[in-house]
């Protein structure tokens, strides 16, 4: 882990699926994550994700990135352009930071519309044990 590591983009299909789920999941019943004809009626094209699934996607990108040990501390995003069905957001990381086992990772998220998501992730790693030892 270094200042200005580069983590390899990730791509995220945006699927009808994936949007309706994760707001249930995070119980957010706001229609325009699941009811298209009322999210048109309020101005949206379509249904679109809330913000507790990217943040989620976000997460998952970075925790993927540095590996199962890999503790979040702090995630603060914002969102631009909505994610809507049949879209793919693409997820693209740098390190800014690194103090001891601890990084500060830049991240955005792109799709068709421009950025969906910007943001930073605070992120430790623990020093891995050395092989052969009992825990």
């Amino acid at each position: 882990m270094r200042a200005g590591e580069e983590l390899p983009p990730l791509e995220i299909p945006v699927t009808r699926t994936l949007i309706v789920a994760g707001a249930l999941a995070s119980r957010d019943y706001q229609d325009v994550h699941h009811d298209p004809e009322l999210a048109r009626q309020k101005g949206s094209p379509d249904i679109f994700m809330n913000i507790l699934t990217t943040n989620g996607l976000v997460g998952r990108y970075v925790t993927d990135h540095f590996g199962p040990t890999a503790v979040l501390r702090r995630v603060a995003i914002r969102l631009g352009a909505p994610n809507h069905p049949g879209d793919t957001m693409v997820l693209t990381g740098t390190v800014e930071q690194v103090d001891g086992d601890t990084a500060t990772v830049r991240v955005a998220g792109s799709n068709t519309l421009g950025h969906h998501v910007t943001g930073t992730v605070t992120v430790t790693v623990p020093p891995a044990a050395p092989s052969g030892s009992a825990g």
